[in-house]
């Protein structure tokens, strides 16, 4: 037999689940210092302009 299910008690811990994925979205968005995204930023444009310079030209 299945088990019984209490409707209410899933919602909410879907609810509790999806805030707690959104506030580690928002830590990761918003806990990271100035500087580090900054340097991020610029190692991510300094590696796709090394990607670009390789391609192959037809």
């Amino acid at each position: 037999m299945a088990e019984i299910v209490n409707l209410k008690r899933v919602k909410k811990a879907k609810a509790r689940a999806d805030k707690e994925a959104e506030a580690a979205s928002n830590r990761a968005q918003f806990g990271t210092p100035k500087n580090l995204r900054e340097l991020a930023k610029a190692q991510a444009a300094q590696d796709a302009k090394k990607h670009s310079g390789h391609k192959k030209d037809d």
